[in-house]
């Protein structure tokens, strides 16, 4: 699903380079749901970007589902990421004006989807995070993890290959962490691939594998015994 083999990355600061990334190499089977930890700095931003396909490497190779990812145009970027990527963000990123239905239904508006088929999806997907009642409410109506939970309906609604989540609790308390981390592995239980940056230990452990950066190169790559956030919620 995923595969990044010798993967480089750097910045420049001035006249200096910051080597952020320093040959990375991962590899992503459909269905995993992998954790990605590391302290500020230690790369894992600049990782989640370009897969994303919010940046690009200096040099490596990113395969996505088969297709390499590299020197893509603005356009084809944007192709790609509506067709293969679906985003879950800390602070939620949804457009106040627009009702909880209007903001899932978004990404397939731009995938021309008709507007009949939009809302029925769109609802499809808020019914299954549990938020059917509030679909006509704004985002400032709705609690941090309402929020969050619109976020991952509408990161759904496209049907994407791979889910990336970047701080999904970081902005929650704890018992709303584990009802947003119960709905993540129920989506994957359904056999969807979702990476998660995070950098609470007890977070990435409700994953299968984590993924341990350091300044810039993985130090630790290793399988887990899960463990479910339906027993907190």
């Amino acid at each position: 699903m995923i595969e990044i083999k010798d993967l480089h990355k750097s910045y420049k600061m001035g006249s200096n380079s910051l080597h952020v990334l320093k040959g990375i190499n991962f590899k992503v089977e459909e269905g995993e749901l992998v954790a990605i930890m590391g302290s500020s700095g230690s790369g894992k931003s600049t990782l989640l970007n370009i897969l994303g396909m919010l940046d690009g490497a200096d040099s490596g190779e990113y395969n996505l589902d088969g297709v390499p990812i590299k020197n893509l145009s603005e356009t084809k970027a944007a192709q790609y990421r509506n067709k293969f990527l679906g985003f879950i963000f800390q602070s939620f990123n949804l457009i106040n004006y627009k009702s909880a239905l209007e903001n899932v239904a978004l990404p397939l508006y731009y995938q021309k989807v008709p507007r009949k088929e939009r809302q029925e999806k769109a609802m499809k997907y808020l019914e299954r995070v549990g938020l059917k009642p509030w679909a006509s409410h704004l985002p400032s109506e709705l609690s941090g993890g309402q929020k969050q939970r619109v976020a991952i309906a509408r990161a759904m609604a496209a049907e994407p290959k791979v889910l990336l989540a970047d701080e999904p609790t970081g902005a929650l308390d704890s018992t709303t962490s584990y009802e947003v981390m119960d709905l993540i592995q129920k989506i994957n239980d359904e056999g969807n691939t979702i990476l998660v940056v995070t950098h609470e230990e007890d977070i990435a452990h409700m994953c299968k594998r984590i993924v341990h950066l350091k300044d810039g190169v993985i130090v630790e790559d290793k399988k887990i015994e899960q463990v479910r956030a339906e027993q907190y919620v």
